[in-house]
């Protein structure tokens, strides 16, 4: 992984994110178990840019935790863009709209709590721009059912694709970096995408279903 001094330097010469995005950071180190699922500053300006060359107009996030991500996406993206967002955990609910209200982005964004691999196929749509940050265990399952939603010439985002570097340690055969490594072959062996492993923060995958 890239050494903490120099995700320090690159986050220093990085633009910023919006100001609501440090003050969700803030409260959900304060407030939530697990921090670290959220997707942090450098991952946001990543997501904020793509939104911002990428134009989507419609956005799929499996995974929402916090909204974090959520927001950094509904605010990059233009006037008609519309986001569904999908979070196993009820519990987060609550939270979720509190912080979409803040970021004045509950216009744009449609939050559905259950399992995304039964709220998806629901979903009649297909999707400029995915991302997803959810149970490992179920990426291998996530992948075909999320290529199939992308629009063509569409994105999916994926994070934790390299879980720390236990991928490519062949020695660590825990279910969640096997999952993980299933996901990648996939990725990898799919004639109709073209992607690549971006090593920024635990890995982010960026997958382009083509033409």
């Amino acid at each position: 992984m890239i050494p903490l001094a120099i995700q320090e330097y690159i986050g220093q010469h990085s633009s910023p994110v919006h100001p609501v995005l440090d003050e969700i950071y803030r409260q959900t180190h304060l407030r939530h178990l697990y921090p670290r699922m959220l997707s942090g500053p450098l991952q946001a300006k990543l997501l904020d840019l793509i939104c911002k060359m990428h134009h989507p107009k419609t956005i799929l996030e499996v995974g929402t935790f916090t909204a974090y991500a959520t927001i950094a996406m509904a605010l990059a993206t233009e006037a008609d863009a519309r986001l569904i967002t999908i979070e196993a955990n009820e519990e987060l609910e609550d939270t979720i709209l509190e912080n979409l209200q803040k970021a004045e982005v509950t216009h744009k964004v449609s939050l559905k709590i259950g399992q995304a691999l039964e709220v998806v196929p629901t979903i009649n749509t297909t999707f400029d721009l995915i991302f997803l940050d959810a149970d490992k265990l179920n990426y291998p399952a996530y992948y075909e059912m999320l290529v199939n939603k992308l629009a063509l010439g569409g994105i999916l985002l994926t994070d934790n694709v390299l879980w720390d570097g236990k991928v490519a340690d062949p020695s660590i055969t825990d279910v969640e970096t096997n999952a993980i490594r299933s996901f990648n072959r996939q990725a990898a062996a799919d004639q109709s995408v073209e992607q690549i492993i971006l090593p920024i923060r635990d890995g982010l995958s960026l997958i382009r279903k083509k033409n």
